[in-house]
């Protein structure tokens, strides 16, 4: 059977792209809309930070548990147990009354996004055809592009046109339909005799999956100045067509995602990753020296198509390094070095920012990228060089033998 004839879209595969897209969608409304809360709330600045970052921190410290836990219970439920902790959370947070009440709500919804993120993507995994895997994991990002580039704008608007009530109960309605979705997944037939038979520990990193994970951080570092600064620095550089910016990386992304999948499939991951860092260079790179609107537009098309191809390339690959047993801890691994990308990203640009301008921050974004390309390349040299040597010594050894 060939590459084309190997079927990929299926009612599971349908299900989950959807629901996960849609538990991105209410966590990309909350990051703007959050803060507002917490100011209403007589909330400091500093806060706001605190309860951003204890999101994050729970949702890494959860999911070295992922594969563990997965050896015990079915996947499948834990899935819907990760949706249902972020439903609950998010229509809990009217109920909020102060900062410490807010922050342990955090504290439960980030372990659900933790857990939830791991499932969906090891799920989808689990789905897709090992042989079209590239492709689909391509296909199954594609809710979470649409989710960025729509769920701010839904956030805002909810809270402009209603309150802050509607804005979480309406999310947790949301995740609501995202759990009943995962409820009509069907899980593959040999995936839960794997996950009985796996013997797995509880790994705070898979060593199997460092250098990819050590590139998604880069990524995520990088993605931390698009995500955190571009507002402001579109003000000082008096751009006001920012939700449209964001639009067009998400249909760049989406476009690239098209083609990306399919050519690591077919050619590994060299042909979808040195391309997608150059796109992403000359994005930053246009980014930084922007003047005129049509320039910021040419910078959002160059930067999706990189972003676009180098996350669903990277996750690929991670997974593929690994056994199906090992796909919770690959997929630990690869959100968790992604966040913290994002994460310190957002702290030492911020600093960059404050100690010289915003458009700093895209100098060095872009020398991310520099420094992203040039580790890859030369991991490529000495891969090939090892495999030259390791060639000539079996050849060496041969020659021995027969003499």
């Amino acid at each position: 059977m060939t590459h084309s004839h190997i079927k990929i879209w299926s009612p599971s595969f349908i299900f989950i792209l959807v629901s996960n897209g849609l538990l991105f969608m209410v966590f990309e409304m909350l990051l703007p809309t959050l803060p507002l809360f917490i100011t209403e709330m007589g909330g400091a600045a500093s806060q706001v930070g605190v309860v951003t970052g204890i999101f994050m921190l729970s949702a890494i410290l959860i999911r070295p548990f992922a594969g563990i836990l997965a050896s015990k219970i079915d996947k499948k439920f834990l899935l819907i147990f990760g949706i249902l902790i972020n439903a609950l959370a998010t229509g809990a947070y009217y109920l909020s009354t102060d900062i410490t009440t807010l922050l342990i709500i955090r504290l439960f919804h980030g372990a659900g996004f933790g857990l939830a993120t791991t499932y969906f993507a090891t799920l989808a995994a689990e789905i897709i055809p090992k042989q079209r895997r590239g492709e689909g994991i391509g296909y199954f990002g594609l809710g979470e592009t649409v989710a960025i580039s729509v769920g701010p704008m839904i956030g805002i608007m909810a809270i402009e046109l209603y309150d802050f009530q509607r804005l979480f109960l309406g999310g947790m309605s949301v995740l609501l339909l995202a759990l009943m979705m995962g409820i009509f997944v069907k899980r593959a037939p040999d995936g839960k005799a794997l996950d009985k038979k796996a013997n797995v520990k509880t790994k705070i990193l898979e060593k199997k999956v460092l250098f990819p994970a050590f590139l998604i951080l880069l990524v995520g570092f990088a993605a931390g100045g698009i995500m955190s600064f571009f507002s402001l620095y579109a003000l000082e550089k008096d751009f006001s067509h920012v939700g449209l910016f964001f639009f067009v990386i998400a249909l760049a992304s989406f476009a690239v995602r098209l083609i990306s999948g399919r050519l690591f499939d077919l050619h590994g991951p060299s042909v979808v990753l040195i391309p997608g860092a150059i796109f992403a260079i000359i994005g930053l790179g246009l980014l930084y020296s922007a003047n005129a609107n049509s320039t910021f537009f040419i910078a959002a098309i160059f930067y999706g198509f990189g972003f676009g191809s180098l996350l669903p390339a990277i996750q690929t690959w991670c997974i593929n390094l690994v056994d199906k047993a090992e796909h919770e801890d690959a997929m630990a691994s690869f959100f968790n070095f992604f966040d913290v990308g994002i994460g310190g990203g957002s702290l030492i640009l911020g600093l960059i920012a404050e100690a010289a301008s915003y458009q700093a921050v895209y100098i060095v974004a872009t020398l991310i990228y520099v420094v992203f390309l040039i580790v890859y390349v030369v991991y490529l040299v000495v891969k090939q060089r090892l495999k030259g040597l390791n060639i000539r010594n079996v050849e060496t050894k041969n020659q021995t033998g027969s003499n």
